[in-house]
């Protein structure tokens, strides 16, 4: 089964300030649901992050650690970041864009993913529960930027 969940909010700041943050994987466990450690495996052709770098995250997801490396397939500074699973439990492909919005920036997560082998009877509730995931990751992005919101 195929899962294609999005999420979006509209953070009352500038693109610089959200995207600058948010698409720094050292951030990651700070806002991103279940993700209790990041780390920079794999630096771009061309030196620190961007195309083909390699960020090996740790998560919890539906009570199992989770150990998974997402491939920077596009990197547009401030306003997307493209990652491909290349190694975990299942194929994953999670989208990051920013733009600028009269209220300041919409901020958009969008995850794609093939719930194979053990994932597949879980597939339905995986569905509900990535939507819950990324839409709460907006509001705690939100939250950690703006804290007195």
């Amino acid at each position: 089964m195929t899962i294609d969940e999005t999420a979006e909010r509209v953070i009352p700041l500038p693109t610089d300030v959200v995207a600058g943050y948010a698409m720094d994987w050292r951030h990651d466990s700070e806002w991103t649901q279940g993700i209790r450690e990041a780390h920079l495996t794999r630096e771009a052709d061309d030196g620190g992050f961007g195309v083909g770098a390699e960020v090996t995250r740790t998560a919890y997801f539906l009570g199992k650690r989770i150990d998974y490396v997402l491939r920077m397939a596009e990197h547009e500074p401030l306003r997307l970041l493209d990652m491909i699973s290349v190694a975990g439990p299942m194929p994953m492909h999670v989208t990051y864009s920013f733009t600028p919005h009269p209220g300041g920036t919409l901020a958009r997560i969008r995850v794609r993913g093939d719930a194979g082998g053990y994932y597949r009877l879980a597939a339905p509730i995986m569905a509900r529960k990535v939507r819950s995931s990324i839409t709460k990751d907006l509001r705690d992005l939100d939250r950690r930027l703006r804290p007195s919101s």
